[in-house]
């Protein structure tokens, strides 16, 4: 585990060192639901969508059976916190990566794999894989809500260097009933507790932004179909996968959307990617 210092200023000349300046820095964040299941859908996906960093959540496997060369065939630099079977995060990155960080720093007691963190151009990204919580009564949402706020911890401390930070990853959270299709079905299920959405507050007003509602106020929007009674044909989702921007990132963010495609191909994610885009000026 590599804890920053002294991480470089948050500035777009950095990023666009390696870029051209016309052209937007692609991030993306997505729950792939396991690497290695997905990953011809993934490839395909990245070989068109021009993503220069992704952000990627549940990939299900440890750092030595992650496919590392089909990444790396396509120009990516790879930081990994693998688990066995569940969980797991990485970073994937066309620009050049350091001070990479496995896990949250102030919970090392945690054993399972939800975070990695790594500087690109002067901006600190993380991939989060934030727990389920259900059922809720139990140990599991006990769980959720502590690491929501050992998450919110230390992204104050990211926030008090005052470098750009880019929060990215599946939050299992609905932030509010605009974001699920149908309010009720959902209200026993930890993602759209009172409590969860409470520490989900508390972590946008350390300064944070949701970057998808900063561009888009349309409802129904959503990033999570299950798999079970026909949810993606029926659009019968909830949006859980969040972009965060601390107020300096945002300064450089031109839009944020959701690409639905992936969602409907054979053998899909059950989450789709989120995208934002970073521009020179």
């Amino acid at each position: 585990m590599l804890i920053p210092t002294h991480p470089q200023r948050a500035d777009a000349e950095l990023l666009f060192q390696f870029k051209d300046a016309d052209t937007a820095v692609k991030i993306a964040s997505w729950n792939v639901n396991s690497v290695r299941a997905r990953l011809q859908n993934i490839l395909e996906w990245l070989s068109y969508s021009e993503i220069d960093v992704l952000l990627m959540q549940e990939i299900k496997c440890i750092e030595d059976q992650f496919p590392k060369l089909e990444f790396e065939s396509l120009g990516y630099e790879l930081a990994i916190n693998g688990q066995k079977s569940y969980n797991g995060v990485a970073i994937l990155s066309k620009l050049p990566m350091s001070e990479i960080v496995i896990g949250l720093p102030n919970y090392i007691e945690d054993n399972q794999s939800r975070y990695i963190e790594a500087c690109v151009g002067g901006i600190v990204f993380s991939s989060i894989y934030l727990p389920n919580g259900n059922p809720i009564n139990s140990d599991k949402f006990d769980y959720k809500i502590a690491w929501m706020e050992k998450l919110k911890e230390h992204s104050k401390r990211l926030l008090d260097r005052e470098v750009a930070v880019v929060l990215g990853g599946d939050f299992n959270v609905v932030p509010d009933d605009n974001d699920v299709h149908d309010p009720l079905a959902w209200q026993n299920d930890a993602l759209c507790q009172l409590e969860t959405r409470k520490k989900y507050r508390e972590l946008i007003n350390l300064g944070f932004s949701d970057a998808f509602r900063a561009f888009n106020d349309t409802p129904g929007r959503y990033t999570f179909w299950d798999y079970q009674g026909g949810a993606w044909p029926k659009d019968h989702g909830v949006r859980i996968d969040h972009f965060l921007l601390s107020p300096n990132a945002l300064d450089l963010c031109s839009s944020c959307s959701i690409d639905t495609s992936p969602r409907g191909k054979s053998k899909a994610s059950d989450h789709t990617p989120i995208l934002v885009e970073i521009n020179h000026n």
